[in-house]
């Protein structure tokens, strides 16, 4: 029996787990494989549908391989999570929607979430775990790092590079660099909601507004 889990039962995973169900639906009608929630702190025992089993008891059933979707939105606990399913060699697999565009020439690491709607064209480098929610885009020439987060509607265009742990909010704009000088999103930084970004940001700041400006703390 190969297990498939999406480790998160909230939102996150509660979106994530029916795209998996339709990509594997004739192997779980016939009994080939199983697919749960993995969740820390288990609300219920079955959630639309799927058991919910705390990781331990995951671990603990047979199998003859095991396959982890890491689904939660905080990449700092996405990271953690992953290097603990590493340490007990639990494998990584792609949730992707049916109606996701990817064009040429497109590389993308384990474990992404690719939800319905998202569009990746052409020339384009994406790191370990990166999550596209709803309606996002990726243009040419990108670069994403590991650990990147997109909320809905994030449009980045061409020539744009995002650094690791990135958090791309939902309906934000990225403006296309040149080539030979991509605009750049730096590590752990922050793109406010429909922020429109025309500067690069540096790592760990949080920007916001139309252009984007860092975000001042009263």
């Amino acid at each position: 029996m190969k297990r498939f889990a999406i480790y998160g039962v909230n939102g996150c995973g509660r979106g994530v787990l029916p795209l998996v169900r339709q990509e594997l639906q004739a192997s779980l009608e016939r009994g080939l494989c199983d697919l749960v929630f993995v969740d820390d702190q288990p609300p219920a025992s079955v959630v639309n549908g799927h058991r919910v089993l705390t990781y331990e008891q995951w671990l603990s059933e047979p199998a003859s391989s095991r396959h982890m979707n890491v689904a939660i939105a905080n990449s700092q606990v996405r990271e953690k999570l992953v290097q603990r399913c590493a340490t007990d060699g639990v494998g990584f697999f792609q949730a992707r929607a049916a109606n996701v565009v990817q064009l040429d020439d497109v590389q993308i690491g384990e474990g992404a979430v690719l939800c319905p709607f998202v569009t990746l064209t052409s020339n384009i480098r994406i790191g370990r775990h990166f999550h596209a929610n709803l309606y996002s885009y990726v243009e040419h020439d990108c670069v994403v790092g590991d650990f990147v987060t997109f909320a809905p509607g994030v449009m980045c265009n061409g020539h744009v590079h995002i650094e690791d742990h990135a958090y791309i909010g939902a309906g934000a704009v990225i403006k296309q660099g040149l080539p030979g000088k991509p605009l750049v999103i730096g590590r752990g930084a922050v793109v406010g909601m429909g922020a429109v970004v025309t500067q690069s940001v540096p790592a760990q700041v949080t920007v916001v507004g139309n252009p984007a400006r860092p975000l001042i703390k009263n």
